[in-house]
């Protein structure tokens, strides 16, 4: 069953288009960390349905993305 709230309609939102900023910048500087950081932030919330997961999972990720910078 599909759930389309507010919060969770927002989290795709947000977390997607930061991870096309990030793929799109790692595709240019052609720099692989950046590239597969947004590809993940892009799709994972097709896999994960419960909207706390989502933000969890986003952070987690840009901080990961954080840390992993040159």
């Amino acid at each position: 069953m599909m759930d389309f709230s507010p919060a969770k309609i927002l989290a795709c939102t947000i977390f997607s288009g930061i991870g096309f900023a990030v793929f799109i910048y790692g595709k240019k500087e052609k720099a692989i960390p950046p590239a597969v950081i947004g590809a993940a932030l892009m799709a994972y919330s097709y896999f994960i349905s419960e909207t706390l997961y989502l933000y969890l999972i986003g952070i987690a990720l840009i901080g990961v993305l954080f840390i992993w910078r040159d």
